[in-house]
């Protein structure tokens, strides 16, 4: 049945993740205009996609356990949609999506599958072999009618978020290197001396200034304070810890560059077009990489593969992670410093993959 009349997608986190389903989500509204579009998403999440057109935003709490799933059930209580799209394998997706009555039920493909995925669908999207997330989440259109090509990316950000990043980074003629260095899983990140060098390179020989960003969490305060101490004569903008998720993204969307290992920030800045050299060892670029910028990506995955596994990717399954202590070491300061020098070189329309999706 396509074009419903409503829809419900069920996919909670993480922050790069749900960047990911916008483009489908624009699709949807272009192709299908009159179907009412409804996405429950974590907290978090739904906090930094307030406002986006066309689509009610029903957050879950996820820290609240069974509660926070009651809470949520009864919210949906008496609404029934056409269609839902469990656009998550979590268990504890999977289990939430059974307060939610649809018709049909549209999940992942059988290779992807797991945590009891299977029993909690009716349909599946097609096979998709070895894809990015984002062409695998934006392959839940196709069972609804919706195909997407162009990908367009509809952040919502208030003017209070750009006035705050024009007082942080205010328009100097000098171009603003973001460095991000901190994902949710610690074995991906870079050490803080590896950073401070890349910065010291962008400063002196590039004539960047630098930006620290991140969180409030202590793992990120620690990584900026070690950073600086590495580089004590950098004049750093530091802005870890002073922003909130709408202002991060008006932050990112002032920078030149974005140095980042794989976290969230690496593909909200490839969606607000801003190039990202992203730190690649212990997951794969090519699945999980900043979209448009993969070509800017280190890419020592092969080399944590065949170190952990004496395997190539091939041989591991799609989405196999590779953390150990010390991966990240498989990236050099100097890879880093040369892709940065190359990609300042590149004429700036030419830094970014087109808007398109590849598959």
């Amino acid at each position: 049945m396509p074009n419903p009349a409503s829809l419900c997608l069920l996919r909670l986190s993480a922050l790069g993740d749900v960047s990911h389903i916008l483009p489908l989500v624009a699709a949807i509204r272009r192709q299908q205009p009159v179907t009412r579009i409804h996405w429950v998403l974590g907290q978090g999440e739904a906090k930094l996609l307030a406002g986006i057109p066309g689509v009610e935003l029903i957050p879950f709490a996820k820290g609240d356990g069974a509660k926070g799933m009651r809470t949520l059930w009864q919210r949906l209580h008496g609404q029934s949609f056409d269609a839902l799209l469990l656009m998550q394998l979590a268990l504890r997706a999977n289990i939430l999506s059974l307060g939610i009555r649809a018709q049909r039920r549209i999940g992942y493909d059988r290779a992807r599958s797991k945590e009891g995925h299977a029993i909690f669908i009716r349909e599946r999207i097609a096979e998709h072999p070895r894809g990015h997330v984002l062409e695998t989440l934006c392959r839940f259109g196709a069972p609804i009618g919706v195909h997407v090509n162009e990908l367009l990316w509809n952040f919502a950000i208030p003017d209070e978020a750009h006035d705050f990043a024009q007082r942080m980074l205010p328009a100097r003629g000098v171009p603003l290197m973001g460095i991000s260095p901190c994902s949710s899983h610690a074995l991906r990140n870079w050490q803080p001396r590896r950073y401070a060098e890349v910065a010291r390179h962008a400063y002196r020989r590039q004539g960047m200034e630098i930006v620290l960003l991140g969180g409030r969490s202590k793992i990120e305060t620690e990584m900026r304070d070690a950073i600086k101490s590495c580089a004590p004569e950098l004049p750093f903008i530091d802005l870890v810890g002073k922003d909130s998720l709408k202002q991060m993204l008006a932050l990112l969307a002032r920078l030149d560059v974005l140095l980042c290992p794989d976290a969230g920030p690496a593909h909200l800045a490839s969606a607000l077009s801003v190039p990202v050299l992203g730190l690649y060892a212990a997951t794969d670029p090519n699945r999980s990489g900043p979209y448009r910028s993969i070509r800017w990506c280190a890419n020592a995955y092969a080399k944590a593969a065949r170190a952990r596994y004496a395997k190539s990717p091939e041989q591991l399954p799609w989405g196999k992670r590779v953390e150990y202590p010390g991966v990240m070491d498989l990236i050099s300061i100097e890879e880093m410093n040369c892709l940065l020098d190359h990609l300042l070189a590149t004429p700036v329309d030419q830094r970014l993959e087109p808007a398109r999706l590849r598959a």
